[in-house]
């Protein structure tokens, strides 16, 4: 089975050579993405909403040999399946992020910080609802904390604050 994807358009960001690990929603510089013209109508109706799902191509991952096996950042010394981990070195690297949507003016849609390299082709966009996006029985799976302070770390780095 072939699976062929068609970029709908680009992700513009500051990042040239380095980009961050998650999204960072305060981060500096401007954030948008640009929709080809054809698939404008699609956007009818996204401004309504606050959040938004990115999907996109990771174009400038190299790959490695063993892409099964990912060492979270912060896991410390932990080995963990790719499919339970958040590494870019996917068998098929699709980035996902979610970004508030700022606004939209013709075929740019400004958002808050995003993990994405500057001209990163976008593969879809969707909306984030509220009730049916997020999962209050949602865990931390393997992630460990040793005590509170491990766990406030860990949620700056989510949340992509500086410290």
């Amino acid at each position: 089975m072939k699976i062929e994807f068609h970029p709908i358009g680009t992700i513009h960001t500051p990042y040239k050579k380095k980009a961050p690990f998650q999204p960072k929603s305060n981060d500096k510089g401007t954030f948008y993405l640009e929709i080809q013209e054809k698939y404008l109508t699609g956007l009818q109706g996204l401004e309504k909403f606050r959040y938004i799902y990115v999907l996109f191509f990771l174009d400038r991952i190299i790959h490695k040999e063993n892409i099964n096996i990912a060492h979270p950042p912060l896991g410390g010394d932990i080995k963990v399946g790719v499919f339970a981990s958040r590494s870019p070195h996917r068998p098929n690297p699709i980035g996902l992020s979610i970004v508030k949507l700022k606004k939209i003016e013709g075929n740019r849609i400004y958002t808050s910080g995003l993990d994405a390299f500057d001209n990163t082709p976008i593969l879809d966009i969707k909306p984030y609802i509220n009730d049916l996006d997020s999962k209050k029985d949602a865990n931390y799976g393997w992630i460990k904390f040793k005590n509170l302070d491990d766990k406030e770390h860990f949620m700056l780095h989510i949340k992509g604050l500086p410290h």
